[in-house]
């Protein structure tokens, strides 16, 4: 099959939508700028971001019924037990209160948490996918994203926390 140019012109237009979705990855448009700045409460506590200034902080976006939250989360709890310097910060969208509860009691869930139902928080950091996570440096700009589950484990990922 032979491409003319203007073929071949048409093909880069219907792949430019592709290449710029890749921005949604771990180099996002928001990379390098100061995290957008929330306060959710749901009650029980209270998360305000800004009062974190001064320490590096991962900020989870999670949900009890979501399948690579649950995957991710022994890894998460082991890097927060390793890395006692690190700030994890686990909003969750969960909309029914007992039903976080109960996961939170059920997986012996110790991190800062907050149920975020109106998700106010996951909207200023255009997160619609769950785990979403943030890797936030000490002077409060967003330095890395990460999608989906991770293995907190992985020793890339702990260089990269440790020089946050």
């Amino acid at each position: 099959m032979r491409f003319s140019r203007f073929s071949a012109y048409y093909l880069v237009l219907a792949a430019l939508p592709l290449l710029s979705a890749c921005n949604r990855g771990v180099h996002p448009a928001q990379l390098n700028i100061p995290a957008p700045d929330f306060t959710v409460s749901d009650g029980s506590s209270t998360v305000h971001l800004a009062s974190y200034r001064g320490h590096p902080v991962l900020l989870n976006f999670w949900w009890s019924d979501c399948a690579p939250c649950i995957e991710e989360l022994p890894s998460l709890l082991q890097l927060h037990r390793e890395m006692p310097n690190l700030t994890i910060l686990a909003v969750s969208i969960d909309e029914d209160p007992a039903a976080y509860s109960r996961f939170i009691a059920r997986h012996n869930i110790n991190l800062i948490t907050v149920r975020d139902p109106s998700q106010s928080a996951p909207k200023l950091f255009h997160t619609d996918m769950w785990p979403e996570t943030y890797a936030i440096d000490q002077k409060g700009v967003i330095r890395r994203k990460f999608v989906g589950a991770q293995d907190w484990s992985n020793p890339e990922i702990r260089d990269f926390l440790k020089n946050l």
